[in-house]
């Protein structure tokens, strides 16, 4: 669009420039010819009066002379033979005209021009004492046609061409006004498809793209909320279908054998395939979880407390020992609320799925200066593998296991710059560290928790069987 504008505009500058420039350099031209013969007809009109009273050679040359053209010599004067002239053509001056047009112009008796080498001659003819007519040259080089004509024609040039640069320019920017903002907002377009929510555009332009602009913006708002609200739809479901799921397949275990007890056994893991396959859908969607905005996020100590009064119940029902910490004081964290929801569930979901009735676990919240860590342990049998069980979908074909837990988790700590580890706990089980960032992204870890998760890793004992990633 922006150079289809500039072509339009340097196409009718160009023929405008053109419709006028070239008519005023060929009206400039005709008035410096026009003054040219206007300046000989004064230089001959100076001979009159003299050819009107006298012939004699010697007054008409010093009248001649005396004349600027003359002075130049470019005037002649030809005066046919006469009893004045003793019956003998007189001729003063060079002669450049043609015989004929000098007969011509004595026989229709008024002024003509007639080409000449290297230029024109004007011929005035002009009445005698005796009768006759007397002919005036005057000499007009080309040159003298054509005095100013050139510097006018440059003029011209030089105006038309700035008048064409000037409108280029005045189009480009005119054109980088109206496609900036399309470009902009083609490219919002382009990143609200590709998934990244944040996309917005500048309300600013021509009042259609401005229009087009809010319009955009209200309508990725609107994305943003349908989406928010599907996410806390799902997460809603997770949280009222696990734990009661959890609940069954622990009764069901304790069944025994039998035909019956296996049939339920198979239905329990029927109904949490098809959970997991509606916790899978939902997440498909790649949620925006780095909050934006002034006072966006939530507050970690908040949520937390929320979560773990909500698992107590069961972990009372099962003898496990809770132990929370650091949660005295609210912590915000640029986290939406249901996303950190989500990865709090998925992680105690996974203890008690993964290890023991009676097993202990804890919750630990460390609030730094740039960053946030949420430490989930617990006393169970660990991971072997702590690298394969951050892989997402490494273990979806152990215990019905979607393959989506701690993925949920990583995802929630690296939009803000941090990340997962899995380490060696206290308790003697696993360890799961999340690094939540709080301004930009967060350095690693140097200091004596970084190196004891180090240690961790390689000196972590044990299996977990079925652990969710």
């Amino acid at each position: 669009m922006r150079w289809a504008l500039v072509r339009v505009s340097l196409a009718v500058t160009t023929m405008v420039v053109l419709a006028f420039a070239v008519p005023l350099g060929l009206v400039i031209q005709e008035m410096a010819r026009d003054r040219a013969f206007s300046n000989a007809e004064r230089q001959a009109a100076a001979i009159g009066p003299t050819l009107s009273i006298t012939t004699d050679r010697r007054q008409l040359e010093r009248a001649v002379a005396s004349t600027q053209a003359g002075a130049a010599g470019r005037m002649a004067v030809h005066v046919p033979a006469s009893d004045e002239t003793g019956g003998q053509t007189l001729e003063i001056g060079t002669r450049r005209a043609a015989v004929k047009d000098l007969a011509t112009t004595q026989r229709i008796g008024r002024a003509s021009i007639t080409e000449v080498t290297d230029g024109s001659a004007l011929l005035q003819p002009t009445a005698l004492s005796s009768g006759k007519i007397a002919i005036i040259e005057v000499y007009v080089p080309e040159d003298e046609v054509g005095k100013g004509v050139t510097t006018a024609w440059l003029v011209l040039a030089g105006v038309g061409a700035a008048l064409v640069v000037g409108s280029v320019a005045v189009a480009d920017r005119l054109g980088v006004r109206m496609v900036r903002p399309a470009q902009r907002l083609a490219g919002a377009a382009h990143d609200l498809g590709e998934g990244r929510l944040g996309a917005r555009v500048p309300e600013e332009g021509p009042t259609e793209l401005r229009s087009a602009a809010v319009a955009f913006n209200s309508m990725a708002d609107q994305v943003v909320q349908l989406l928010a609200n599907e996410r806390e739809l799902a997460a809603d479901l997770s949280h009222r279908l696990r734990t009661p799921l959890t609940v069954l397949r622990l009764n069901a275990a304790s069944l025994g054998t039998g035909p019956a007890a296996d049939q339920t056994r198979a239905a329990v893991e029927q109904l949490e395939r098809e959970v997991d396959t509606i916790i899978r859908t939902a997440r498909e969607a790649k949620p925006q979880t780095q909050a934006t905005g002034p006072g966006a996020g939530c507050d970690v100590s908040e949520v937390v407390g929320e979560r773990m009064e909500f698992w107590s119940a069961l972990a009372e029902d099962e003898g496990r020992k809770v132990r929370l910490a650091g949660v005295d004081r609210p912590v915000r964290i640029p986290v939406a609320r249901p996303e950190l929801a989500a990865a709090l569930d998925a992680l105690l979901g996974n203890v008690f799925r993964h290890t023991p009735e009676g097993t202990a676990f804890s919750v630990d919240v460390h609030n730094g200066e740039d960053a946030v860590i949420v430490l989930v342990s617990d006393a169970g049998p660990g991971i072997a593998d702590p690298e394969a069980a951050l892989t997402r979908g490494n273990s979806g074909a152990r215990d019905g296991s979607t393959g989506l837990g701690l993925d949920i988790v990583r995802r929630v700590a690296e939009s803000t710059g941090g990340d997962v580890r899995i380490g060696h706990s206290v308790l003697g089980g696993t360890e799961i560290r999340i690094w939540i960032g709080l301004v930009g992204p967060p350095k690693r870890p140097q200091g004596r928790l970084g190196h004891r998760t180090k240690r961790r890793r390689k000196g972590g004992a044990g299996s977990r069987r079925g652990a969710e990633v």
